[in-house]
């Protein structure tokens, strides 16, 4: 019997069972600083399970955010990239603001809101599947020479698009194809509160 995250997988069209089908566990020296990369991580750490009824994106307030862990993790994690010479060329986040604040934390660059990137835990299935279809698209248009690129947004959607799950704090590099080579997916570990 397939699971929910099988079905998610299948649902949004060739791009995510490619993606699954090339995923590779290690993230090979180098690839954040590449510029055919794209990193889709997923907002820090913000204890709890979707948003509270009737949560609005543009009250703060009424939504599920970091706490001063998750802080402490976007912060880290930013200055562990930083070190390591990642630098995007475009940082784009979700319009939650737990992933505004990740992106703002993480500090590698201006944050623009991108709503391919929102969350749609709870949404029905065609306006899920029809969300994953155009990112994927928005994805295939970045310029493999223009990157590396900082995606933040949340677990639901990093499943969805690539197959895998993804801590807080975690996510995926995607390669896009440069000269001939497959499209490649790599997990990135979340950088841990004691790291």
């Amino acid at each position: 019997m397939p699971t929910r995250r099988h079905f998610l997988v299948a649902a949004s069209g060739w791009f995510a069972t490619s993606l699954h089908a090339h995923a590779e566990s290690a993230l090979p020296s180098g690839t954040l600083n590449r510029p055919n990369t794209v990193v889709v991580l997923r907002h820090a750490r913000a204890p709890g399970v979707g948003d509270p009824p009737q949560f609005r994106l543009d009250d703060c307030g009424t939504q599920r955010n970091l706490d001063a862990g998750g802080r402490a993790q976007a912060t880290a994690l930013g200055q562990r990239w930083k070190a390591s010479g990642f630098r995007p060329t475009q940082v784009l986040s979700s319009a939650w603001c737990r992933c505004q604040e990740t992106a703002r934390l993480i500090d590698l660059g201006p944050v623009r809101v991108q709503p391919l990137l929102n969350s749609f835990f709870g949404a029905d299935e065609a306006a899920r599947d029809t969300q994953v279809r155009e990112l994927s698209r928005f994805i295939d248009q970045l310029d493999p020479r223009g990157g590396p690129y900082l995606l933040v947004t949340h677990q639901v959607v990093i499943s969805a698009l690539t197959g895998h799950g993804a801590d807080s704090g975690g996510g995926v590099a995607i390669e896009l194809p440069v000269a001939g080579q497959k499209r490649r997916v790599h997990e990135i570990p979340a950088v841990g509160l004691t790291d």
